[in-house]
């Protein structure tokens, strides 16, 4: 049977290769100061970060409508549909997606569709695509590939190393002490998901690069006795390859995956890492 698989469009690019032939991602819109921005491939992600670099408000997303979702399965034309969605602790991307996969199966009951939360954003969206399309290149069957890929989200960590905390600020994801303490002391925050895809801190340093030193001693403690040889990690990074190789690097010398995605970040990574920021996951 065909297959498709469908992601929000937090799902990120490829960083100087092909994009994924076998995505299709469905734009979430970001709202600023009264203008709106579509986020697909055709924004342009340096005016976005000018324009919030600019204002004192915080950026708005707003997930895709369930017929938005509805359409990209229907113009799929596969059989079986699996959907990759932003944390449902962070959007409502997922809801509108679930809505939509029960709609196309009430629609026609011959077909199959699934919603994942990848309890995640950016870079872990991508490594649950790649599980999804692994699984279902080697021919594993609808309800087995469901039910490893949400093993796979189960054991999947999260981090994020910000350049600058403006729009958690901004939008109040920081609570009113730690915006204060972080912006007084220029602190660098290492952030990530916890097992039910909402923000948490995890570390805090006085440089970027001592975040990335620090977050890369973290996973090698995390992943200590476990064998990653056959798992990878992936980075999104915004505006910041260097910074992504060297978080690359130091991540690898600590622990032995299988290889390292970098990717670019489209809007909605973009609004929350801003220029500068990373999102690891693996």
């Amino acid at each position: 049977m065909s297959f498709q698989i469908v992601g929000d469009s937090c799902c990120d690019y490829p960083y100087l290769e092909d994009d994924y032939p076998w995505l299709r991602r469905v734009p979430l819109t970001i709202e600023l100061d009264g203008e709106n921005f579509v986020d697909n491939e055709e924004l342009r992600c340096a005016t976005l970060i000018a324009k919030m670099a600019g204002s004192l408000n915080a950026p708005k997303s707003a997930c895709p409508a369930p017929g938005e979702f509805l359409e990209a399965f229907d113009e799929s034309g596969a059989d079986e549909i699996f959907i990759v969605t932003l944390s449902d602790k962070v959007s409502g991307s997922y809801g509108s997606a679930v809505v939509a996969a029960n709609m196309f199966m009430e629609n026609d009951p011959g077909k199959k569709a699934f919603v994942f939360s990848s309890h995640s954003a950016a870079s872990g969206e991508i490594a649950v695509c790649e599980e999804i399309y692994r699984l279902k290149t080697a021919g594993v069957p609808f309800d087995e590939t469901v039910e490893k890929v949400l093993e796979f989200i189960s054991n999947l960590t999260t981090y994020f190393i910000l350049e600058t905390l403006d729009v958690f600020r901004k939008n109040g994801r920081l609570n009113h002490l730690q915006s204060i303490v972080t912006s007084a002391l220029k602190l660098k925050l290492i952030m990530g998901a916890d097992e039910t895809g909402s923000i948490c801190v995890r570390g805090k340093a006085l440089t970027v690069d001592r975040a990335i030193y620090k977050m890369a001693d973290q996973i090698a403690e995390k992943t200590k006795g476990q064998d990653m040889t056959a798992r990878r990690v992936y980075i999104s990074q915004c505006n910041c390859p260097e910074r992504a190789r060297k978080a690359r690097d130091a991540i690898m010398k600590n622990v032995p995956f299988a290889d390292c995605t970098i990717l670019r970040a489209g809007g909605i990574s973009t609004i929350y890492a801003n220029s500068g920021g990373m999102i690891i996951a693996y």
